[in-house]
């Protein structure tokens, strides 16, 4: 799964377990509060991942050029 995808679906995971709690909040549901804590934490997770992939393709990028130049 590529930066964006993982970053994408780290948003709707973390809309989508906020909007739990709030409707676990409203009718008395700890169980449904309970999994949008988790779904948003998930969420925030793969918002994580998608971060750590797109600074270790930059690194990557940025050491072949490097090394590039220093080859010429």
């Amino acid at each position: 799964m590529g930066s964006t995808s993982d970053k994408i679906k780290g948003t709707a995971n973390e809309a989508i377990g906020k909007a739990k709690q709030g409707i676990g909040e409203a009718t008395g549901s700890e169980r449904l509060q309970g999994e949008g804590v988790v779904q948003e934490v998930k969420g925030k997770g793969q918002k994580a991942m998608g971060d750590a992939k797109d600074s270790a393709k930059e690194a990557i990028d940025r050491a072949a050029a490097a090394a590039k130049r220093a080859a010429e």
